[in-house]
């Protein structure tokens, strides 16, 4: 397998519900990693472009869901499913999606924008 050009780290990482911070993985992390994967793949960029891979915790829990984009040094915040499209065509064109990705004031909690709400798992009550 060649080395591809991208790699995208996604914090799938889960904290208890009551956590304060929250957790990527709370706010549908596990999901939007998963819709990568079958994007990239679709397009047929899996094998030589991109490599989404799972990440345990970057440390920006509160602007989750949050993804490394490497070798390129920057991160994307807030990420939901909605979103996956428009980063693998991003991807695609060698450019970013500028409105995801996070502002140096989103790496301090205490100066970070508001966190995405959590997603209640079906059949949970709200």
């Amino acid at each position: 397998m060649a080395q591809r050009k991208r790699y995208l780290f996604v914090c799938v990482n889960r904290r208890p519900d009551n956590a304060p911070k929250g957790s990527c993985a709370a706010r549908g992390a596990v999901e939007v990693h998963a819709a990568l994967k079958a994007e990239i793949a679709s397009r047929g960029l899996a094998k030589t472009e991109v490599r989404p891979c799972s990440s345990s915790c970057l440390d920006v829990c509160w602007a989750g869901p949050a993804i490394a984009v490497e070798p390129d040094g920057y991160f994307y915040g807030r990420v939901t499913l909605e979103d996956v499209p428009a980063i693998v065509d991003a991807l695609a064109s060698g450019t970013r999606v500028e409105r995801l990705v996070m502002p140096q004031s989103d790496f301090e909690e205490k100066t970070a924008g508001p966190p995405l709400p959590s997603i209640k798992p079906e059949g949970t009550a709200p």
